[in-house]
């Protein structure tokens, strides 16, 4: 029997930037979100790779120039989003 293959059961980490426009520019005030399906865990954020000190938070605002990532234990690691100046 044919069975069709299906990307509905796939789940991701997504990084929201708002505002949504690129570049992102730190002088726009960005807001970056952490959002993942599944259960509302804490998010663990990384900045040029390294864990970064908003841990446990969803969103925050940007005040330093850098490459961007979030993790969330249900749906993994987020794309990376750099803000530059």
């Amino acid at each position: 029997g044919w069975c069709p293959l299906s990307p509905a059961g796939v789940q991701t980490t997504q990084l929201l930037v708002e505002p949504p426009w690129v570049p992102v520019v730190l002088r726009d005030r960005v807001t970056l979100t952490c959002q993942g399906s599944g259960t509302d865990g804490a998010a663990t954020w990384y900045r040029d790779g390294q864990p970064w000190g908003q841990k446990g938070r969803k969103h925050f605002i940007v005040t330093e120039t850098g490459t961007y990532t979030c993790y969330r234990a249900n749906t993994g690691l987020s794309l990376p989003v750099t803000v530059t100046d």
